[in-house]
Parts: structure tokens; C-alpha cells; sequence
């Protein structure tokens, strides 16, 4: 980096910013304190920036996105950092913001941090809702949990079909107690599945109008032209890769997901392990969801084929071929006694490459 150029780094938290500012020919930053407002902060980069250009960086952290975008409306470099990415020194016991700041200053003009991808406000409202629709199946699952345990401890239990299914909810609905405190008990545990239902249905209903808007519209058209990669997976894909044209090649795609092997190797020793599981854990789940669809024959069913009308053709030849790659793959390392959650994440691993192909095109 030119060193020419002031830096200006912010240890950036909901109550305070402290920013690190290293001039020209300077060695040591020089901290200021600043009250957590973005006006605030527009007026001091502007005192910088009289001397010239200016380049600014901040962690990535719980305040999101919103000081980056706030300094490159107003034409000035801001990089956002990977916290997980920045040199740590080994002894080091002190730890303050503004020490913070200074070593991100420092780093950042010797060009050792590593910058994350800025998703545009779109992506970051879908990925946002995306990850809403989790937390409210997490609490499904739990409002679940807690009245099945609740049948379960007084004797009530249900073995004739699969649970949560439609003769399960009828057997549910005839349930009744002697005692008023366990019929209230009952009651509070049903509204809660209900009600968690209830939501899960009406984000789902949100989401299936994001599918149309750009820049998510063309990557969705691409992506669920795939075995195992409905809407709402490839809604999700979208979202959290952002562009994928960021990533040079397929493998730097795969490392971002965490699906490859970690590995510890020295001089002619070479030790691998588990996947590394670095990087996007919403993008890596649903690849590994999507993975498990592989172990079948390929074919094209009628709700795959309705998924691919007006796709482009060479979308789904890829998909096609990868039907067949992915199948082979899985049968194969199945066969030579591998464990099946360690195949199918080595196929979400390939699967990974596929959908990177499809959506550089």
C-alpha cells in the first residue's frame, strides 16, 4: 500500500469509536475518542481528508455494514477486515480499544489484513430474512421438544406414524387432563408450536418474493436447476455468496464454504484432517443438505423439471452433469467403506464447484 496515503482504522462498538489515524512518515498512530454517530465520524475523515485521499478500515463486527457504506457514499476507501484473519501477537496481555486501533492501522498499511465481501443492501435484507426463517425453525424445533417431553413424562406417547405428521396432530388435538394445571400446561406448549408455525409460513411466504428481485433473480434461475436445490436453498446460496466472481477459481469457492480437509503437513509428512469448517456456516449446511439428494440415481422428476423452465440450457447441462458426477462419487467412495456423512460432505464439497461454475457464467 502507498504509504503516502493517510489511514485512518476504528475500533468501532455500539456505545463508542475510537479512531486510529497514521499520517505519512509516521510509525506510531496517533488515537482520538468519538461519539458513535456516522455524522461525527464523516466530519473527522473529512478533516483528514484535506491533505489528500484517505483510506479507512474497521473490524467486522455487530455493527454491520452501515460506516462502510456511509464513507463510500461520500467517495472514500473503507475496507471492512476479517477479525478471524488479523495477525495476533503471541504475549501480548494489554488489550484496549485504542491499542486495537493502532495495530489495525499499522497492519492495514502494511497490507497484511484481509478485507470480507460488502454485500449490497438487497443481499443483506435477504440474507437477513434467510437467517430469521432459521431461528424461527430452531424454535419450532424446541416448542417441539418441550411438548413431546411434556406428553412424554405423563405417559403419553405416540409410536403408530411418524411424528408431527397429520394423524399425529389429530392424536394431539384429542388430548385432554383431569387436573387444570396440566390442561393449561398442554394448552401454552400447543400455542407455542402453533404460533411458531404460524411465523415460520408467513417469512416463507416474504422470501418467495425476494426470488424475482435482482441481483438474486438470475443466480436463483441458475442454482435451482440442481438436484437437491429448491427455492428457498438457492435463495440462500445467493444471498450469503453474494458475487461469486470474487472467487478466482472453484477450490477458493470450496475453501470458503470449510468443506475441504484440513491438513498439517511438514517436510515429507502430510497429515490431513476434517473439514476445516471455516467460513459461511449457513452456506455450508445447506450444501450438505442439498448433498445427501446425490445418493440416488440421477433422473429428472417433475418438480426438477418445473424448476428448470426458463433456465439457460447450459445451466442445465452443468446440473445434469452433475447429477451424474456427484452419483458416481457418491457410490464409490461409499465403496471403499467411507462412512456416509463423510461422502456426503465430500460431495457437497464438488457440489460447491458446481454451483461457482454455474453462476460465473
Amino acid at each position: 500500500m502507498n504509504e503516502s496515503t493517510p489511514i485512518i482504522a476504528f475500533d468501532q462498538h455500539a456505545a463508542s469509536i475510537v479512531a486510529a489515524v497514521l499520517l505519512p512518515g509516521q510509525r506510531t498512530p496517533a488515537s482520538q475518542q468519538l461519539t458513535p454517530d456516522l455524522p461525527t465520524v464523516g466530519r473527522f475523515v473529512e478533516r483528514i481528508r484535506r491533505r489528500g485521499s484517505v483510506r479507512c478500515c474497521y473490524e467486522a463486527g455487530p455493527c454491520g455494514f452501515e460506516l462502510q457504506r456511509f464513507l463510500h457514499a461520500r467517495s472514500v476507501h473503507c475496507d471492512v477486515i476479517a477479525p478471524a484473519l488479523i495477525p495476533r501477537r503471541a504475549g501480548v496481555r494489554i488489550k484496549t480499544d485504542r491499542r486495537d486501533a493502532a495495530q489495525l492501522a499499522v497492519l492495514y498499511r502494511a497490507g497484511a489484513l484481509t478485507a470480507v465481501h460488502v454485500p449490497t443492501e438487497q443481499e443483506e435484507a435477504a440474507r437477513d430474512l434467510l437467517r430469521c426463517r432459521e431461528d424461527i425453525r430452531a424454535d419450532l424445533l424446541r416448542a417441539r421438544h418441550r411438548l413431546s417431553k411434556f406428553l412424554l413424562r405423563h405417559g403419553r406417547r405416540w409410536t403408530p406414524t411418524k411424528a408431527w405428521s397429520k394423524r399425529h396432530l389429530a392424536w394431539l388435538q384429542m388430548q385432554h387432563w383431569s387436573i387444570p394445571a396440566l390442561e393449561q400446561t398442554f394448552q401454552a406448549y400447543q400455542r407455542a408450536v402453533d404460533e411458531a408455525i404460524m411465523r415460520l409460513r408467513a417469512v416463507e411466504l416474504d422470501l418467495r418474493e425476494l426470488l424475482t428481485l435482482e441481483p438474486l433473480r438470475h443466480r436463483v434461475t441458475r442454482l435451482r436447476c440442481f438436484r437437491g436445490i429448491d427455492d428457498l436453498t438457492a435463495l440462500t446460496i445467493a444471498a450469503e455468496v453474494g458475487d461469486a466472481k470474487r472467487f478466482a477459481r472453484a477450490r477458493h469457492f470450496m475453501g470458503f464454504t470449510g468443506l475441504v480437509p484440513s491438513e498439517h503437513s511438514s517436510g515429507t509428512a502430510r497429515h490431513r484432517g476434517g473439514i476445516t469448517k471455516t467460513g459461511n456456516a449457513h452456506l455450508r449446511r445447506v450444501l450438505v443438505e442439498a448433498a445427501w439428494h446425490y445418493r440416488h440415481r440421477p433422473a429428472l422428476g417433475h418438480a426438477l423439471r418445473v424448476r428448470q423452465r426458463g433456465a439457460p440450457p447450459t445451466a442445465i447441462r452443468q446440473a445434469w452433469v452433475a447429477q451424474h458426477r456427484l452419483h458416481q462419487r457418491y457410490r464409490r467412495l461409499l465403496g471403499r467403506g467411507k462412512p456416509p456423512q463423510a461422502v456426503v460432505t465430500a460431495v457437497a464439497r464438488e457440489l460447491a464447484g458446481f454451483t461457482w461454475a454455474v453462476v460465473t457464467q
